[in-house]
């Protein structure tokens, strides 16, 4: 079961079935859905994305997956899960445009990070950035990551692949 994460400004907590509109508000927002897989994709596709993290992968206890929180209001998506194209574990995150610029993205990264090597014992983990995602790139290298390799996608583009390994303990743990 995901457990709730807090650090000193955000709480990272399981969705609930009341999140679905802001959720898909997030996911629709193309300032923010550029940089995530495919980009914007319809409300319908987002609502179903939304369902099955119930369905499937708190059902079936795929992976970890967080509503981001800041004062009770929904500002955030965050993951951490296996994935073939790292050939580990990555963590995935995302802030609505109103939480940029004061932190919050490396407060979620670093929450993320800590539960990765604290509780499941990792010792790296990865991210994948678009290129061009030049904000998400110098927040990860802050933060320890370090580039790896370049995959090119079928489109042409460019994602990077960064790793950082565990050192010591830090940040938050399971409320």
């Amino acid at each position: 079961m995901t457990p709730t994460l807090r650090t000193e400004r955000l709480h990272l907590e399981p969705y609930v079935p009341e999140d679905e509109d802001g959720f898909v508000a997030l996911f629709q927002d193309a300032r923010v859905s550029r940089w995530m897989g495919d980009g914007t994709t319809s409300e319908a596709d987002d609502r179903a994305l939304f369902g099955r993290i119930f369905s499937k992968v708190y059902a079936e206890e795929l992976f970890d997956v967080w509503a981001v929180r800041r004062d009770g209001r929904l500002v955030g998506h965050a993951e951490i899960k296996r994935t073939d194209q790292v050939d580990g574990f990555e963590i995935i995150y995302a802030l609505a445009p109103e939480a940029w610029g004061c932190g919050l993205g490396g407060e979620v990264a670093e929450a993320i990070v800590a539960y990765g090597f604290g509780t499941l014992g990792l010792t790296e983990v990865h991210a994948t950035v678009a290129a061009p995602n030049t904000a998400s790139l110098a927040l990860l290298a802050r933060l320890g990551f370090t580039h790896v390799r370049d995959v090119t996608e079928t489109d042409g583009s460019t994602t990077r692949v960064l790793t950082r390994h565990r050192t010591t303990p830090t940040g938050p743990s399971p409320a």
